[in-house]
């Protein structure tokens, strides 16, 4: 299905209200591992990752752990670049770990009415 760019704009504004600094910290820790290798030195493209982060954190609500995030990590990265592109699970490990620990710190505000 192709969206239209006002449909992608409005799907990010509604996820950045649901998380919150999470799309952003979710988007720039995938800018800093940087899984494909898009990004070159002095890159300053930060958004680079945020059509991911809008795929990958709602799959984070299933998640029980950082393996399970490394699952959805690897992919959504396949899904957006093939299996070619995206590489190996393990190439996600520390990303899944990092992205891990920031859900669990931000779950409880995400839990508020």
């Amino acid at each position: 299905m192709n969206r239209t760019r006002a449909e992608i704009l409005e799907s990010r504004r509604r996820l950045k209200a649901e998380y919150g600094e999470l799309f952003a910290a979710v988007a720039a820790l995938l800018f800093h591992h940087d899984p494909i290798g898009i990004i070159f030195e002095g890159d300053t493209n930060t958004d680079e990752y945020e059509p991911e982060a809008r795929t990958i954190l709602p799959r984070l609500r299933g998640c029980h752990s950082a393996d399970d995030v490394q699952i959805v990590l690897h992919s959504e990265f396949v899904r957006w670049f093939g299996e070619d592109t995206a590489g190996s699970q393990e190439h996600y490990k520390k990303a899944a770990s990092e992205i891990w620990q920031l859900w669990q710190q931000h779950l409880p505000k995400l839990q508020r009415p």
